[in-house]
């Protein structure tokens, strides 16, 4: 097995010689693929129709350029702060629903789920006196009942997905109005939950936390050559990890620094990373390492790639999907938190209105609906893409009609690019 071999060497003795090494002998050693093999790998996948999130960041790079031209207001400090926060919502929602759309099933309910669960918690503490800690666990608990009881009648008694959480997306906003009452708004008053989308961490801790993202992701990065190594399967080169920590070192240091700067419109100076984005980004990472480096992670995409297959296979589908819908709902809660974070209060229409902008930031950043291909970031790039929107047409005082237009508009071009880049790769496989 010959990797990463030059195609064309001057001198024939290290091409002769990796040709015939084993796979033992190239794990570890540096050789087991150059950066050009690998760079021409990923377009051979692009050309086969694996584009992941290729065209929601083309789209977040062209939205982010006309609407620093169309507005002098969009590329400043306290609007890209701004932008962070609108999106933190959406973010955790859109990653919430892609451990369902992965098994090419949908949950019409997680929006609600989030507003009928912050309903719960904030009369617990508002009317009941709870503690906010112990209400919040409450609502969490929640989350993973109503989870449950999806996974049930999906996994379990066989009704299709769209049908249980459609009846579910009904019936909670009739519970939302039992607990809140028609009309009825409570105020959050938790300083600690007002913070999160509201305050920012002190300087020092900005960069503190990318230094800890640097640190994670290169143990992550090692860890996972370890074990390829003990798997007796060949590394990337190590130079790709290294590129890796470059990027994030130089976006996360450029994020960070415009952040550190005061962007206070009065006398109290504003300043420093938001609390939220560290939990978005924690969140992000442990979602992420489950669904790459866990059995669970790769039986959810065996499962949306080939239910059939997997079940043939010893996949617990039954258990995989009921799973999914859980984690679902469970982070769907997390989502409202931020929600009654940003806007500070809860009412009887709580979550109504956001279920589809999680779905459409799925689908946009790549996650396919087929199911069986996508990842949580494509999701939060997705939902970047969709605060991008949002913040810019907010920016240029349009109607808010256009905002559904064009969201609408790039919803449906993200599901053909996905529809087609499926076709071009039954298409290359069938010409194999």
């Amino acid at each position: 097995m010959t990797i990463g071999a030059p195609s064309q060497a001057p001198d024939p003795t290290p091409t002769d010689v990796l040709a015939t090494r084993s796979t033992a002998e190239l794990i570890g050693s540096g050789q087991e693929g150059s950066v050009m093999d690998q760079a021409r790998a990923y377009l051979q996948r692009v050309r086969h129709g694996e584009m992941g999130a290729l065209p929601a960041i083309g789209g977040f790079v062209v939205l982010s350029i006309m609407f620093a031209i169309l507005s002098p207001f969009f590329l400043t400090e306290r609007n890209f702060a701004n932008l962070l926060t609108q999106a933190a919502t959406l973010v955790m929602l859109g990653m919430a629903l892609v451990f369902v759309i992965l098994l090419g099933e949908i949950d019409l309910s997680a929006g609600v789920t989030s507003g009928l669960t912050m309903c719960i918690f904030v009369v617990l503490v508002n009317v009941n006196g709870f503690n906010w800690m112990l209400a919040l666990l409450i609502a969490l608990l929640t989350g993973v009942a109503i989870g449950t009881f999806i996974g049930f009648f999906v996994a379990r008694v066989g009704i299709p997905s769209f049908v249980v959480t459609l009846g579910l997306f009904l019936g909670f906003q009739g519970l939302e109005l039992i607990i809140i009452g028609s009309g009825g708004l409570y105020r959050v008053q938790t300083p600690e939950i007002l913070s999160i989308m509201n305050a920012n961490m002190p300087v020092w801790a900005g960069w503190a936390m990318l230094a800890v993202i640097l640190a994670v992701s290169l143990g992550t990065s090692l860890w996972d050559r370890a074990r390829r190594t003990r798997a007796g399967v060949p590394n990337r080169t190590i130079a790709l990890v290294w590129i890796k920590l470059g990027v994030i070192l130089v976006i996360g240091g450029i994020v960070v620094a415009l952040l550190s700067t005061d962007r206070g419109t009065g006398f109290k100076p504003v300043s420093g990373v938001p609390i939220v984005v560290p939990i978005t980004l924690a969140i992000l990472w442990a979602g992420t390492f489950v669904l790459d480096r866990t059995k669970f992670g790769r039986y959810i995409y065996a499962v949306g790639g080939n239910a059939e297959a997997a079940r043939r296979a010893g996949v617990k589908v039954v258990l995989i999907r009921w799973t999914a819908f859980i984690v679902c709902s469970t982070l769907a809660v997390i989502s409202g938190l931020f929600s009654i974070s940003k806007v500070g209060s809860v009412d009887a229409a709580a979550g109504r209105d956001i279920v589809l902008s999680g779905v459409a930031a799925a689908v946009v950043g790549g996650v396919s609906l087929f199911g069986g291909r996508g990842r949580l970031l494509h999701a939060a790039i997705g939902a970047l893409v969709i605060a991008v929107i949002t913040n810019g047409l907010g920016l240029l005082n349009l109607p808010a009609g256009v905002n559904y237009v064009v969201t609408g508009a790039v919803l449906i071009l993200a599901a053909t690019v996905d529809a087609v880049s499926r076709v071009r790769a039954g298409g290359s496989l069938t010409r194999r």
